[in-house]
């Protein structure tokens, strides 16, 4: 099998629009079904920008989505060596990854995510009264955003609501990719002292939620307990709270399709899957390694080498989508990958979906005049972060 034709690149990042992908990928995506990459140090691996590929990768049992085999495509300090901690199943195989997945899925169905729709409504509501407490001016993210999604799923694992907003900083420490060493060992440190305190309380005394079932049910140890209950935390807090940001800034720039929106509310449930497959947070994609020689899109892909597939560019696709790099809230053809594909595909995504459905409606409802309080080229984006999405998104309206 013949060597890839060009040199290998770098993952594109430098993007010359907030909600569009980095320019970098379409003349990839032109060029190759798959394209040869270089590592940050000069690890040799692959990229996928297109649609097909991607689906086709991320179903392969010949990729692997262990922990230990998985580089960074982008420079980072952090780097998490071995295997994954007990419990926490994102960074696992099968069979390891479906035991403790089957034990969690049944908290995350269609028709539990319905049952939590009323709990999801009164923190919508009451983290907007807080919004308009603090009046125009006030940071959506800092009030809105990015607390909705981290009150709902303390409660839904009975995490004390003193405990939220430390958690939430060390789940931030630990996303950012520029943080130090360091840092990190201290966000891991507090993440790990607040588990060793809280998993075994509960272990005596269980309550009637995710955690208290979990405990009930008898089949995990207390370190697999802890392993999934961060799972659950650091999955909830930051990607769901982003995407809400990012969400919104892109329909307040977006006029036009927001008031088709405000116009038509039965459109919420498209628009919530094109926001979805538009803006793919998952900037850096999803990486998977192989356990083996494989012949892969034309390409030997060697045993240990990392396959990062990039999101965002696969989102976009022209070959999958109809004007793809235009924004259109009645768009029906959705199959995007913005959750991800496979047996790793989002355990939450009902719960996500929910979450953004009750949080943009509530929103344009109760501020219907929403909009920047400051120029948007003053969004400070978080491009260093593992999720992408405004670091801070001042709001105004008319009183």
């Amino acid at each position: 099998m013949a060597d890839a034709p060009h040199p290998p690149v770098s993952l594109p990042t430098k993007r010359s629009c907030p909600f569009d992908p980095p320019d970098g990928y379409t003349p990839l995506r032109e060029q190759d079904r798959i394209t040869r990459m270089s590592y940050p140090g000069g690890t040799p691996g692959w990229l996928i920008t297109r649609h097909a590929e991607a689906k086709e990768l991320l179903t392969h049992k010949s990729f692997s989505a262990r922990q230990e085999g998985i580089i960074s495509p982008v420079p980072t300090e952090l780097a998490y060596d071995g295997p994954a901690d007990p419990g926490a199943f994102a960074k696992t195989d099968d069979p390891v990854h479906s035991k403790y997945r089957k034990l969690v899925t049944g908290f995350f169905t269609v028709r539990r995510t319905r049952q939590l729709a009323p709990m999801i409504e009164r923190i919508v509501h009451e983290q907007l009264d807080d919004l308009e407490k603090a009046g125009p001016g006030a940071d959506l993210v800092e009030v809105f955003t990015e607390s909705v999604p981290s009150r709902v799923m303390c409660e839904m694992i009975g995490v004390p609501e003193s405990e939220r907003k430390s958690l939430q900083r060390h789940v931030e420490t630990l996303g950012r990719l520029s943080s130090t060493v360091p840092e990190a060992l201290a966000a891991v440190s507090g993440m790990s002292g607040f588990l060793a305190r809280f998993v075994p309380t509960r272990m005596d005394d269980p309550r009637d939620d995710i955690l208290g079932d979990l405990i009930r049910g008898g089949q995990l140890t207390e370190q697999e307990l802890m392993g999934i209950t961060a799972t659950l935390i650091t999955g909830a807090f930051d990607t769901t709270g982003n995407m809400l940001a990012m969400g919104v800034y892109t329909l307040l720039e977006h006029p036009d399709q927001l008031a088709r929106l405000q116009e038509d509310p039965e459109l919420m449930g498209a628009a919530v899957e094109e926001l979805l497959r538009f803006l793919t947070i998952s900037h850096l994609g999803a990486s998977r390694w192989a356990l083996e020689d494989v012949e892969f899109a034309g390409q030997t892909i060697k045993k240990g080498e990392v396959v990062t597939v990039a999101l965002p560019a696969v989102n976009r696709d022209p070959e999958r989508y109809e004007h793809p790099d235009q924004l259109d809230i009645g768009r029906t053809d959705h199959g995007h990958l913005g959750l991800g594909h496979g047996v790793h595909q989002c355990l939450g995504q009902h719960l996500a979906r929910t979450i953004l459905r009750v949080g943009y409606e509530a929103l344009f409802d109760r501020f219907p005049t929403l909009r920047l309080a400051v120029p948007s080229e003053e969004i400070r984006m978080r491009d260093d972060f593992v999720h992408y999405g405004p670091g801070a998104l001042p709001v105004t309206w008319d009183e």
